[in-house]
């Protein structure tokens, strides 16, 4: 279990993948690959993605939860998929910004 909060970094430990929280709060099982992650620059990457969990995430892309409760945004992107209290993330659809017209 890590704690969610805004700002937090964590990285996987079978894969490069790297993600910042910017939405989220409270205690939550983060997993990429199929294992737990952690604070961003305390492991080593050992192992490989569970074949389950390797669909990869991609560099600068934001993933979500289905009630949007979880936000968290890849800054280094790897073989293995983000999930949330066993939940896998999706790609989180572009907001659109109003007309300037």
């Amino acid at each position: 279990m890590v704690e969610l909060k805004p700002g937090t970094r964590f990285q996987s430990t079978v894969c490069t993948t790297q993600v910042i929280v910017v939405k989220g709060g409270g205690d939550a099982e983060l997993t990429c690959g199929g294992a737990d992650m952690v604070a961003a620059g305390t492991a080593e990457i050992s192992g490989e993605p569970a074949s389950d969990a390797a669909e990869g995430t991609l560099l600068g892309k934001r993933y979500t939860n289905a009630d949007a409760t979880v936000e968290l945004l890849a800054t280094k992107g790897g073989e293995g998929s983000i999930a949330v209290d066993g939940t896998p993330l999706s790609v989180a659809a572009p907001k659109t910004l109003p007309a300037s017209d």
